[in-house]
């Protein structure tokens, strides 16, 4: 008499085969795997936030140097300052305004739009002047 397919039990250290499906449950690596997915995570949303809290930084000390270049300009009937540390001098600030990463701003007189007196800005988070991630 011939018996239907007979299933063997197998022990857990005898091999099982599976191919993809036992690489997937990964036994006691996986927490380990977890942890270190979620701290990359986390690790890329801190970058992103520093990259972009610098921005909003730079953002506030170009609003604060803009409105010394205007006094600057109505006091000196709209001629154009030298280098941005007069304008540091005649609005009594320390030193020549910074952006985020510690680089000076950057003045340029006459602005290039027609109407613009100057222009104001900070090369980035790159430092590359003109570059695509200049903040004006």
């Amino acid at each position: 008499m011939r018996l239907g397919p007979q299933k063997r039990i197998l022990f857990p250290w005898e091999g099982r085969g599976g191919g993809l499906r036992r690489f997937l449950r990964l036994g006691r690596l996986k927490p380990f795997l977890l942890v270190a997915a979620v701290l990359g995570v986390l690790v890329a949303i801190g970058a992103r936030e520093r990259k972009a809290s610098g921005i909003r930084q730079t953002r506030a000390t170009l609003l604060g140097a803009r409105r010394v270049v205007d006094a600057y300009l109505a006091d000196h009937d709209g001629g154009c300052p030298p280098t941005l540390g007069a304008v540091a001098e005649f609005g009594r600030l320390d030193g020549v305004p910074r952006d985020a990463w510690g680089r000076p701003l950057r003045l340029v007189c006459p602005g290039r739009f027609a109407g613009a007196s100057f222009e104001l800005m900070s090369d980035g988070p790159d430092g590359e002047p003109g570059g695509l991630d200049r903040i004006e």
